[in-house]
């Protein structure tokens, strides 16, 4: 299983969810709802949720793609019970609660730290900065 936002899917999120792949056999992306976007990012996404979920579908990796909880991010975790949880090198407030979370809900996923791929030129904020730019000018 794995979450995101996948804003704009480039070869950082593909990396990401290849490696994800490979730590199981059956892939799960949970696609970040705009409100928590915002609520983590402070903005919300360049794209819309059923936008970025139609992306990671057509993509073809995950075996699955879902909405997250709109109230609890934690909510499908409790209801799937993966074994294993993967998380991408920059994800800080997701994981920041994550470990309590499984143990409270007598859950025992795997968490898994990936590794970055390309991070100073695939990361979607510098993306985002980039396209600003160049409509800027």
């Amino acid at each position: 299983m794995v979450f995101g936002t996948f804003d704009g899917l480039h070869p950082g999120h593909v990396n990401f969810l290849k490696q994800a792949k490979k730590r199981g056999d059956w892939l799960l992306a949970v696609v970040a709802r705009d409100e928590t976007v915002f609520k983590i990012k402070g903005c919300f996404p360049q794209k819309k949720e059923k936008e970025r979920l139609a992306d990671i579908l057509r993509s073809g990796i995950a075996d699955k793609a879902i909405l997250g909880g709109k109230r609890n991010p934690y909510s499908v975790i409790k209801k799937i019970k993966p074994d294993v949880i993967c998380l991408g090198y920059d994800q800080k407030s997701f994981s920041l609660g994550l470990p309590r979370f499984l143990k409270e809900s007598k859950i025992k996923a795997k968490i898994c730290r990936l590794k970055p791929y390309k991070p100073k030129i695939y990361h979607s904020s510098i993306i985002n900065k980039k396209i600003k730019n160049y409509a800027g000018h």
